[in-house]
């Protein structure tokens, strides 16, 4: 199997979810709308599923609604902004959001109404940038993403929370790369939450919304009164328990991974920059999630990086899979400190909960061979080297 290092797209399907999915297909496949038994039963069990993911958040269960992932929690909660906010009101971002949550405010709202919170060089939100611009253009909603997908720069969300619940100003976290990474409980006292499964080894086709209030309604999807009158369309149970299931298996020694996962993705760090003279890590001096690497390789074009390491058995990225070949991307990006000619060189590695301390050191090694055949101008044959020893000092 190749070395999967592009977690931040997506993650493969965990076995606890796989299994889950089985059972839950096999015995609670009735459209829980209907009224015969079976149908009461698979209802029962959508709702304790409910009341399990309101426990791990630390909400109350009517604030949650099952979508078919994060894109579509972010259009909903955008959609619903747009028909009972005023007319003038408005709505402040981070330049680092997610397409889902930046193109959604806009074209829910309308460019206007969407105001760009600026990062510092390490790609943060400030809480003193942002209480500027609360006093100066007082927003109905501030909306800045838990974890960035391409840098994995930690934002200090609890404190801009607090800063947004001091001025009357609702707050909402898109948590997609945050959940089953970092513990999640303390993401409840968000007034707006939303998430994906596929993120934390759930299938794909499942997430969440969390609303401010239960009495909210944000309906995108209009028909039947499922999910209690907020998302028309019979529920996806098996998805839903899958969902669950990854999010509890991720969450386990989630401290010990953490740290043994951020020492993996320091030493590749190291010895990237030892073996590439010039390379560049994006947020290197920020709190970053414990399996992301941003980089601005030195020289070569990312797709040749990307081609190369793909044939070696190798799963990286050039950015955000949402954004690749799109504006969102160079945005993203440019925001955290890469000009136009950097973009064609940055490059993402992202590991997951079961990468080990090998995957790491290999891909550094693929790094070093594909970098000495391309400056070889292609002629080196893939799987040779010119220096494909790597120093002992940055592993165990």
């Amino acid at each position: 199997m190749p070395a999967y290092f592009d977690h931040n797209a997506t993650t493969p399907l965990h076995p606890a979810a796989r299994e889950a999915w089985l059972q839950a297909s096999d015995r609670h496949w009735h459209n829980a709308s209907s009224l015969y038994r079976e149908a009461g039963l698979t209802s029962q069990a959508l709702e304790a599923a409910r009341e399990a993911l309101g426990d791990l958040l630390g909400v109350e269960p009517e604030r949650v609604v099952f979508t078919s992932g994060a894109t579509e929690s972010n259009n909903a909660l955008f959609a619903g902004l747009s028909k009972c906010l005023p007319p003038d009101a408005v709505v402040a971002i981070s330049a680092i959001e997610h397409p889902s949550v930046r193109e959604a405010a806009r074209a829910w709202l309308g460019r206007g109404r969407v105001l760009e919170i600026p990062v510092d060089p390490q790609g943060i939100v400030q809480p003193a940038i942002l209480k500027a611009l609360i006093l100066q253009h007082g927003p109905a909603l501030v909306s800045v993403m838990a974890a960035n997908n391409e840098s994995g720069v930690l934002q200090p969300w609890p404190e801009l929370r607090e800063l947004c619940r001091e001025n009357g100003v609702h707050f909402h976290t898109d948590a997609a790369q945050w959940m089953g990474k970092l513990p999640a409980e303390a993401l409840g006292t968000c007034n707006y939450i939303t998430g994906s499964a596929h993120k934390f080894g759930g299938p794909k086709g499942t997430g969440f919304l969390v609303l401010a209030d239960a009495a909210e309604s944000f309906p995108l999807l209009l028909g039947g009164p499922q999910e209690h009158g907020h998302r028309a369309g019979t529920e996806n149970y098996p998805g839903i328990a899958a969902m669950l299931a990854a999010l509890k298996a991720a969450n386990q020694n989630l401290g010990e991974t953490s740290l043994k996962q951020s020492r993996y993705r320091d030493a590749f760090a190291a010895q990237m920059k030892q073996t590439f003279p010039g390379l560049r890590i994006i947020s290197a001096g920020a709190p970053r999630l414990w399996n992301t690497v941003l980089m601005v390789m030195p020289r070569h074009d990312n797709l040749k990086w990307l081609t190369r390491l793909t044939r070696r058995g190798f799963a990286i990225s050039t950015g955000s899979a949402c954004s690749s070949g799109k504006e969102g991307s160079s945005v993203v990006v440019q925001a955290l400190g890469a000009s136009w000619e950097e973009l064609k060189r940055v490059v993402r590695v992202s590991g997951g909960w079961d990468t080990s301390e090998t995957d790491w050191r290999d891909l550094a090694g693929a790094f070093a061979e594909v970098g000495a055949e391309l400056d070889e101008g292609g002629k080196g044959r893939a799987g040779t080297s010119s220096n494909p020893v790597m120093p002992s000092q940055f592993w165990d």
